[in-house]
């Protein structure tokens, strides 16, 4: 292996690696932002906007993210809506991600009893302040776990974004292959970047549960109320 070809693409790699994180933050924080939303409206039922909300994650967990960028990139211009590559991966990122939060915020909030909910109304806390302060904390640390896993496979699912033609690891990756023949080296960077940018997330979040867990957090009997 010619290790003087990856020297020379290592500044594209860095470059590439900023992009994918870049969009996959803005992509993750806007999926817990939806995800919470839709949660909340199938949690409290609200009318036709709860079908609404079940009908879309059915949706979005059924279509891979390559279908969903392919509509975004490719589909929307046939209707005269053009959006750029970075655009289109950050919408497709949140649409995919809200569906798969939605579910993990749903199960945490399901985890939280009706006796707390009580309780912060018995101590004169406003339904809103109920959810803000009581519900909403205790629902979160249940749901960690499944928010750390979101969060990994969202990540990994930013390797198709070179389907969109945007500069990321992948397209990368995959431009070094075509022009060097050098799939060793190529796929050793590209896996060493996911890596760098994984690793850390993951034991970030084992981290933050340990710490739940020794603070009493996401205990089914501290939920219950007993």
């Amino acid at each position: 292996m010619d290790w003087s070809i990856a020297e020379q693409y290592l500044p594209l790699y860095q470059k590439a690696f900023l992009l994918t994180l870049h969009i996959a933050v803005w992509g993750i924080l806007g999926s817990f932002l939806l995800g919470l939303i839709v949660s909340i409206i199938r949690h409290y039922r609200i009318p036709v906007l709860a079908q609404i909300a079940t009908a879309y994650i059915e949706l979005s967990r059924n279509t891979p993210l390559l279908i969903q960028l392919f509509f975004l990139y490719f589909g929307l211009p046939r209707i005269g809506i053009v959006l750029s590559s970075e655009v289109c991966a950050t919408l497709g990122l949140v649409f995919l991600g809200g569906s798969y939060m939605a579910e993990s915020f749903r199960s945490g909030l399901e985890a939280v009893s009706q006796t707390q909910h009580e309780i912060g109304l018995a101590i004169g806390l406003t339904p809103i302040q109920v959810f803000r302060y009581v519900v909403l904390p205790q629902a979160t640390a249940v749901a960690l776990p499944s928010f750390s896993a979101n969060v990994i496979f969202l990540f990994k699912e930013t390797s198709v974004f070179s389907a969109v033609a945007l500069a990321d690891l992948m397209y990368v990756a995959k431009d070094l292959i075509g022009l060097y023949y050098e799939t060793d080296i190529a796929l050793a960077m590209l896996v060493g970047a996911y890596l760098i940018m994984l690793l850390p997330i993951s034991l970030v979040f084992s981290w933050i549960e340990r710490r739940l867990r020794h603070a009493g957090f996401g205990n089914p009997s501290t939920l219950s109320g007993k």
